[in-house]
């Protein structure tokens, strides 16, 4: 029978979604701020550090980023898209109960991180550091909101798919992809496992993801927002929307290959980093794009800036969008990476993306929508201007401060003298100099938080302010009746929203495995004349002391094939070298020397005092000191298990060295505390785990003859 005539609809948006998923964005952003501004303090004032294993720098960073990530930038994604899309699609959310589950698994995961960062229970991969326990978490709350999206896309009332829209399928598929086949590894514990990736193979993985999920995590789901809010903001239609399409389909297709340009001039086969480079110069095209349509939206409306500080919020974003996405693809130049890679530069471009994109246009997000959803008025629009230029002075300290440190950096450890020697030998002098801009940079990290608080108070007072009790918000949909030629045009629509999916996979699919496919052949790229020995028993548990201990953070252990840094350190590092590394620790940041062929430089009792207390062996180290790895006992016995899973994926150890591992660890740790006792060090350290990262550190570069 066939229904003529219009329908009135009424539709009750869930709202409670989107607040709970605001709060959370404010109380786990304060925590970021303040783990970022500690951890700023540490470089700047090493006793910060107090002597706490909890709180040292190495377990803090990770602590730091993965909060700014997931838990603070996470939050405000969520947020926005609960908020957004409902309104874009004309339809509640599928399951207010998936809603609630997507919340408080979120959030659980976010505690969790929480306790087993600072305990050291770290895979030390870049944004990916969180155990499989809580990976596979992540696996399941994501399939819960993609589930809960993808299902209100279907049961949308709105034929149109706005621009938006696109950006957070993009976003939901390629996390996914991401998320699933870079944390493929075997459990050797409850909170211990080793990737099955090695050596070229997990570098390549991890900074496609790495790369990628600062592409699909901090880049895709804000442009989303950013089309969303800005016109809404300042009440204009976007700019364009044929650029929006162009801007949509080329960033998707290009990002996903530029991960490569993470590692140039590394052991990775060229092939694949000017890969990298060339797709990463790309880039700039759809970026500026996308920036571009953003502020031309606000043509006519500049006005605005004057009477509306909340528009001044979106405008710096898209401006620091903007410079963020022109300085990536510089930096991704071969020439310009080798002055700025493993440099505070990057540190400070991150930064610049982080707090300026990602941060000021979630300000500007939840100025917008704290009134509306709570039914009332802005607390202050004085809170807000000052807000905005405390910020934005907070922000430039830091980038300005960080660029110079980093070219600072860069340029003493090329200098050359005319002899051919270096000009400054001695790692610690590009230490020291750079030392007074760290305080800069802590200014600048306060700044930014004093503004963030003073927003938590005016959203605060706003609340307050809001009605005891509010309605749900009611909109009124006219839909057409349901005859045939109707149910046909719908069943093409949502066809229409399966083929985008699709089609958004594709995109990023077709990049990614022509990206990592040809490195997991590893055979192909290691010379049969380069024996490698795999790591001891002990060697192997002092490795995993050093990744639980944070030290990848400021050491790397890849030397590039640049005279100057041949010179410092030695060899250029090789692909066999690192065959058996699960995972890898080539770095992305030198904060101390590289450690590449640190093995048998110096004694085993210098490297006790040098964790003991790092300014016993080199003054002005701004190192922490480590006292509790000469007190807790090294774990013998999950050496077998350990072993058995590194035979597993392919790394050649025999049967007995397997069986007898905690046997063969005692062995070498009893060999070494006898030489640094006949040396003065204390009695009693063989069982202690100092044994074993010194074992492992003294086994670098030595691990067989590279010819």
């Amino acid at each position: 029978m066939k229904t003529t005539g219009n329908l009135i609809e009424k539709i009750y948006y869930d709202d409670d979604i989107v607040k709970k998923f605001i709060l959370a964005t404010l109380i786990w952003a304060g925590a970021a701020f303040l783990f970022g501004l500690l951890a700023a303090l540490q470089l700047a004032y090493w006793p910060l550090n107090a002597n706490m294993e909890w709180i040292t720098f190495g377990r803090l960073r990770p602590l730091h980023t993965n909060a700014a990530i997931f838990a603070f930038a996470g939050n405000a994604i969520f947020a926005g898209i609960y908020h957004s899309s409902q309104r874009l699609l004309k339809a509640r959310m599928f399951s207010d109960l998936l809603s609630k589950m997507h919340f408080w698994g979120w959030q659980l995961i976010i505690l969790s991180a929480a306790i087993t960062l600072p305990l050291g229970y770290s895979q030390s991969k870049e944004y990916a550091e969180l155990e499989w326990p809580i990976d596979i978490a992540i696996t399941v709350v994501w399939v819960i909101f993609a589930l809960n999206f993808f299902m209100t896309i279907h049961k949308r009332r709105e034929k149109h798919m706005y621009v938006a829209i696109w950006f957070y399928i993009a976003t939901i598929i390629t996390v996914a992809v991401l998320h699933i086949i870079n944390s493929i590894e075997i459990p050797v514990s409850l909170f211990k496992s080793y990737p099955v990736y090695a050596g070229i193979q997990d570098a390549m993985v991890q900074w496609w993801y790495g790369h990628n999920a600062v592409a699909f995590f901090l880049t895709t789901p804000f442009l989303g927002l950013m089309y969303y809010y800005v016109p809404k903001a300042a009440n204009r239609p976007v700019y364009s929307y044929r650029l929006s399409i162009v801007h949509f389909w080329a960033l998707v297709f290009i990002y996903i290959w530029a991960g490569p340009h993470h590692l140039l001039y590394t052991s990775l086969p060229e092939w694949a980093q000017t890969l990298g480079m060339v797709f990463s110069i790309m880039l700039w095209a759809p970026s500026w794009g996308g920036m571009i349509n953003g502020l031309l939206t606000l043509k006519g409306s500049w006005h605005l800036l004057r009477t509306e500080p909340l528009i001044k919020f979106f405008v710096a974003a898209l401006t620091f969008y903007g410079m963020s996405t022109f300085e990536g693809p510089l930096l991704s130049i071969k020439s310009v990476s080798a002055l700025g890679h493993y440099t505070d530069w990057i540190i400070g471009h991150v930064h610049s993306g982080a707090l300026g994109w990602n941060g000021f246009l979630t300000f500007g997000m939840i100025y917008y929508l704290v009134p509306r959803l709570w039914k009332t008025e802005l607390y202050s629009k004085k809170l807000l201007e000052n807000h905005f230029w405390i910020g934005l002075t907070g922000v430039l300290l830091y980038y300005i401060s960080m660029v110079v440190a980093g070219i600072t950096q860069g340029l003493m450890w090329r200098a050359v003298d005319a002899d051919g020697s270096l000009t400054y030998p001695d790692f610690i002098e590009t230490v020291v100099r750079i030392v007074p801009l760290y305080w800069v940079r802590a200014v600048g990290g306060f700044l930014f938080l004093t503004g963030f608080l003073m927003m938590c108070y005016n959203v605060f007072k706003t609340i307050q302010m809001a009605p005891k009790t509010v309605e749900a918000k009611e909109v009124l949909v006219e839909r057409t009746g349901f005859d045939e030629v109707t149910k046909e045009a719908h069943r093409k629509l949502e066809g229409m929203g399966l083929a985008f999916s699709i089609l958004a996979f594709l995109a990023i699919a077709v990049g990614s495995v022509i990206e990592i496919y040809p490195t997991l052949s590893l055979h192909k790229y290691v010379s049969p004349n380069n024996i490698i020995d795999p790591y001891t028993p002990l060697e192997l548990a002092g490795r995993d002391i050093y990744i639980k201990e944070g030290c990848y953070v400021c050491h790397s252990q890849q030397i590039r094939p640049i005279a100057s840094e041949v010179l410092r350190y030695g060899k250029a590092s090789t692909v066999e070298e690192s065959m058996y590394d699960h995972p890898f620790q080539w770095g992305s940041k030198r904060t101390g020397p590289d450690l590449s062929r640190l093995g048998k430089k110096y004694p085993n009792l210098w490297h006790y005092s040098h964790m003991m207390d790092p300014r016993a062996v080199t003054p002005k180290s701004i190192m922490p000191n480590y006292p509790w790895l000469a007190e807790k006992d090294t774990d013998f016995i999950v050496l077998r298990k350990k072993l058995s899973v590194m035979s597993e994926l392919g790394v050649p150890y025999e049967q007995d060295v397997i069986a007898n591992a905690d046997i063969h660890a005692q062995k070498q740790a009893q060999e070494i505390a006898a030489d640094l006792e006949s040396n003065g060090a204390p009695k009693g350290l063989a069982k202690k785990e100092i044994i074993a990262l010194i074992a492992y550190l003294q086994s670098l570069g030595q691990k067989g003859k590279v010819q």
